[in-house]
């Protein structure tokens, strides 16, 4: 643990780098995120955003800069970080051969918990996620929407306190995007989420703070509201902070 950390701090970038070579994937990347807060994390394809959750989540290990969840160092202190942790990255990690029983039953052991607490949680995320229709189907079998809540629901098992999302809706058609919303919306009310989406009407909806890097660096953070005060629109905001990267493309 940090002991200098603010116990209200639940995910905290301070100083993340990641140089491959030459190459900055993300550069002197800081802020933190606080106990109930939905925030979302934006930025142009290439501006680092997958790199730095990676980061934070101790996927990767940075080349400078601390990742911190929950006050854990996720270099030196992964296990427990990850305790407080559920990840759900883009394509999150499904066997397409089992079905949503079996791979929640797998991910229990391999959370730990005991035999009462896992079918209570498996029963609990289950409800949450609204898996009961395809609880024994194969995996393989399943639509985009149904295996985004498998994922979710894997990422729920062990009760984190933070949620790190990367693109949950992606490939999602409307109706699973509101299902996917919603689920989300009841979830914050008890956790801290990061989310990353490129759909900014979803930002709009669930989140209370964005985050915006672009070309590996961080390059605004407020309140949902300082980006659509004043005639501004999150989409043009959102375009005028990453206009250097469209220029260049």
């Amino acid at each position: 643990m940090n002991p200098s950390a603010d116990a209200d701090t639940m995910i905290e970038a301070d100083g993340l780098s990641k140089f491959y070579g030459g190459f900055a994937a993300c550069r002197d990347i800081s802020f933190r995120v606080k106990r109930g807060e939905i925030v979302a994390f934006l930025g142009p394809n290439g501006a680092g955003k997958s790199t730095t959750m990676k980061l934070l989540t101790g996927y990767l290990a940075p080349s400078t800069g601390v990742a911190r969840i929950a006050g854990h160092d996720m270099s030196l202190d992964r296990i427990e970080g990850s305790k407080r942790l559920g990840y759900l990255p883009e394509s999150g990690p499904l066997y397409p051969d089992m079905t949503p029983a079996t791979l929640l039953a797998f991910f229990a052991e391999a959370r730990g918990l005991s035999s009462d607490r896992k079918r209570q949680r498996i029963e609990e995320v289950v409800d949450i996620c609204a898996l009961s229709s395809v609880y024994h189907k194969p995996i393989s079998k399943l639509s985009k929407g149904y295996r985004q809540r498998v994922g979710m629901a894997q990422a729920l098992l062990h009760e984190p306190d933070v949620l790190i999302m990367d693109e949950p809706t992606a490939g999602l058609d409307p109706n699973q995007i509101e299902e996917v919303r919603r689920t989300m919306q009841r979830l914050g009310e008890a956790k801290t989420i990061m989310l990353s989406t490129h759909i900014l009407q979803e930002v709009e909806a669930m989140a209370s703070r964005v985050i915006v890097v672009n070309e590996g660096r961080l390059v605004a953070d407020g309140p949902i509201a300082s980006f659509t005060s004043d005639g501004k629109t999150l989409a043009g905001e959102f375009r005028r902070l990453t206009a250097t990267a469209a220029v260049g493309a």
